[in-house]
């Protein structure tokens, strides 16, 4: 039986974007447990532009080269990254690391 690596696993990649979010919103962070694979960056959690890219800024200091975000961003239309959701990105993290 092969089991995933910690950093492969869904819950472990939302738990990693949750801290990410509580340091790049670090003045106004989310509720404690209110940040679910459903929850929208922008519309739910009114992220603009340049907290994506600081998002995936510190995404990046714990992932590294592994999950390329420029180019997962870069893929998406301009109405797909307004609604985004964590979910996505989650999976998206996953799906690279695999």
């Amino acid at each position: 039986m092969t089991t995933a690596s910690p950093d492969t696993d869904a819950t472990a990649a939302l738990t990693r974007v949750i801290e990410a979010l509580d340091v790049v919103l670090e003045d106004f962070p989310p509720d404690p447990g209110t940040v679910t694979m459903e929850t929208r960056f922008v519309e739910d959690l009114d992220l603009q532009s340049i907290d994506l890219v600081a998002l995936t800024a510190e995404l990046r200091s714990h992932y590294g080269e592994r999950v390329d975000f420029p180019a997962y961003f870069a893929s998406l239309d301009i109405d797909r990254i307004a609604d985004l959701s964590v979910g996505d990105l989650v999976h998206h993290i996953v799906d690279r690391l695999r």
